[in-house]
């Protein structure tokens, strides 16, 4: 079964089905075995730093597997600090998370790394069950060492790259160091995955955890 078939019958699922998938917040429901997401940078960051960038509204701009990304956030460090996988190493059961590199190339449509940086995208997966459980993107990534290419597989303290601040652009419309940031988009393989709601200008540490990937919500933009 494709996967945009299998997500598309999940969702069918959801609507027609209560004793299929049993009430909850928000009409949601988890899977016994999910991933936590944490902030793509080491250390210290800042969630939505200036209250444009919450989940709730923020655009998404890249997509997997046929369909538009989950949810979408901005998460704010000054230029230089450490990139990473936004993927826990275990899922909820204690299984041991893959992260592969899935792709790597500019993240602005005009194809020039000055205008915004890399995207470099992610594929999680449960390595106890062979499933693929989501997959993730970050933007605005600057000196992506040379071992991050398409296949790779990653750590959760593996260097992506570094934030950066790059020139004025539609695509990146940032005037000083405060504003540098990634552009983090999220998707589960399968329905949709979930953020954690949080006030705009929270300080976040690389534990922190943002979201979760393999829950079963109905929508994009879903609230944990």
């Amino acid at each position: 079964m494709s996967s945009r078939l299998a997500r598309l019958l999940g969702t069918i699922a959801l609507v027609v089905g209560a004793a299929v998938v049993p009430a909850g917040p928000a009409g949601a429901h988890a899977t016994a075995d999910t991933i936590n997401v944490y902030p793509p940078i080491e250390g210290s960051s800042t969630w939505d730093r200036f209250g444009l960038s919450a989940p709730a509204s923020h655009h998404i701009v890249f997509g997997n597997w046929g369909y538009t990304n989950d949810w979408a956030v901005d998460i704010y460090r000054n230029p230089g600090a450490t990139v990473v996988s936004p993927f826990g190493s275990k899922t909820a059961a204690g299984h041991p998370v893959a992260v592969t590199v899935v792709t790597v190339r500019p993240g602005c449509a005009t194809g020039n790394l000055a205008d915004g940086g890399y995207r470099i995208g992610l594929e999680a997966r449960d390595t106890t069950t062979g499933e693929v459980i989501g997959r993730a993107d970050v933007m605005h990534v600057n000196n992506k060492p040379g071992g991050i290419v398409v296949g790779a597989t990653v750590g959760p303290w593996t260097k992506l790259g570094e934030t950066g601040r790059f020139r004025y652009s539609s695509c990146y419309q940032v005037n000083g160091d405060s504003g540098a940031h990634i552009h983090l988009e999220v998707i589960n393989q399968h329905r949709y995955s979930c953020y954690i709601r949080r006030a705009a200008n929270t300080a976040l540490g690389d534990e922190t955890v943002i979201g979760r990937i393999g829950t079963h919500h109905s929508g994009q933009r879903a609230v944990c």
